[in-house]
């Protein structure tokens, strides 16, 4: 029978290539690397650790001088904003109850019209929080149709967490540590960004801690002054603070919860009486507690000046009045020398964006406090 020309077959994985000139041409050169190349692909797929893997893992030495930059760089903007000045030597932009706010919630009653990030990120750095304990409720969630069943936990509320939903309290309702990762996610995305949350307490210490606990990266930025030894070597540096990453300060009205890093603001600062009275005609600037005055003195150490200046009701009106030169004035001639000559460290006013058309903002005057000598 005639010989059959059948074709070839191509040469197994792994066989030695046949001799003859196509052995030395390109397609049996490339088969190797197509091999390799699909198998480093089948790997990536798998999920399986491979050389493509390990060669795009930065080295641990990269990572932490580029943190180190980074750290670096926050600190170099500190000491250009603020140079050498103490915490106790600058100013701050607060808000009222920053949580009664109408992005945040549906609340009927505001103190503010933006949420906790869009105040942080237009420049506040100081923010007035309300904490109650809100116990779950079946009523609740059954006679709400099921948007109001949450668990038991720290709410933000300005009064009783059940009683009157958008003036007591706001669905969706706001929970403590929600709020504070806001704060946290905040600093972390702004290392050169020092804030500071002021606490109307009304939960218990333990309820306090465990809403806290539950943040996470809140207790490596947290500031402890016993830690500095605040009491006998005064305030840090603001580069101190951006530099050591403990750039977030939290009080209480509260005197019960020092060790979770929680100071006592009777012990901490000083401040003036909150209210401008119904008709915003109050601009006197008394202290809020009777036994600790505004210009109080304590050896090698200087309490903070927080001053509020808002009315019993808030609304946008009285802002538009009170926000603007009445601000400025209440600060230079009363409040400034009723403290002993210093400027407030912390400026707390309703709807912080809108003042009287006179050129002057919370914001524009902090920046002045700022920029005295």
């Amino acid at each position: 029978m005639p010989t059959m020309n059948m074709p070839s077959r191509s040469p197994r994985l792994g066989a030695a290539p046949r001799s003859g000139p196509c052995s030395a041409g390109t397609t049996s050169s490339t088969r190797p690397v197509r091999f390799s190349f699909v198998l480093l692909l089948l790997l990536s797929l798998l999920g399986i650790p491979a050389l493509a893997s390990a060669a795009t893992t930065p080295p641990a030495r990269s990572v932490t001088a580029a943190a180190a930059t980074a750290n670096g760089s926050a600190v170099a903007q500190a000491q250009a904003r603020w140079g050498d000045r103490r915490l106790d030597q600058v100013s701050f932009l607060g808000t009222h109850n920053a949580f009664t706010n109408y992005e945040d919630s549906r609340w009927s009653s505001v103190g503010q019209s933006e949420s906790i990030r869009h105040q942080l990120e237009n420049g506040v750095r100081g923010l007035s929080l309300d904490t109650h304990w809100y116990e779950r409720s079946t009523w609740l969630c059954v006679i709400s149709f099921g948007s109001d069943c949450y668990p038991s936990d720290v709410y933000l509320c300005h009064g009783e967490c059940k009683t009157f939903a958008g003036v007591t309290y706001a669905l969706p309702r706001q929970s403590f540590q929600s709020s504070m990762q806001t704060v946290v996610d905040f600093l972390a995305a702004n290392p050169q960004e020092v804030v500071t949350i002021f606490l109307e307490d009304y939960v218990s210490a333990q309820q306090l801690g465990n809403s806290l606990g539950r943040v996470p990266g809140l207790a490596q930025m947290l500031f402890r002054p016993d830690a500095w030894n605040v009491r006998q070597q005064g305030w840090p540096r603001m580069t101190d603070l951006v530099g050591s990453g403990k750039r977030l300060l939290i009080f209480s009205d509260a005197p019960d919860r020092e060790h979770l890093g929680v100071m006592y603001d009777k012990a901490w600062t000083v401040s003036n009486f909150w209210s401008l009275g119904d008709l915003g005609n109050d601009l006197s600037c008394v202290s809020r507690w009777s036994d600790v005055p505004l210009d109080r003195q304590e050896p090698g150490f200087r309490r903070l000046f927080t001053m509020s200046h808002h009315r019993n009701v808030p609304t946008v009106i009285n802002a538009a009045l009170d926000n603007g030169a009445k601000l400025r004035d209440r600060i230079n001639q009363q409040c400034r020398p009723a403290a002993g000559d210093r400027d407030p460290n912390f400026v707390s006013v309703d709807f912080h964006r809108t003042s009287d058309g006179s050129g002057h903002t919370p914001a524009s005057i902090v920046a002045e406090l700022n920029a005295r000598d």
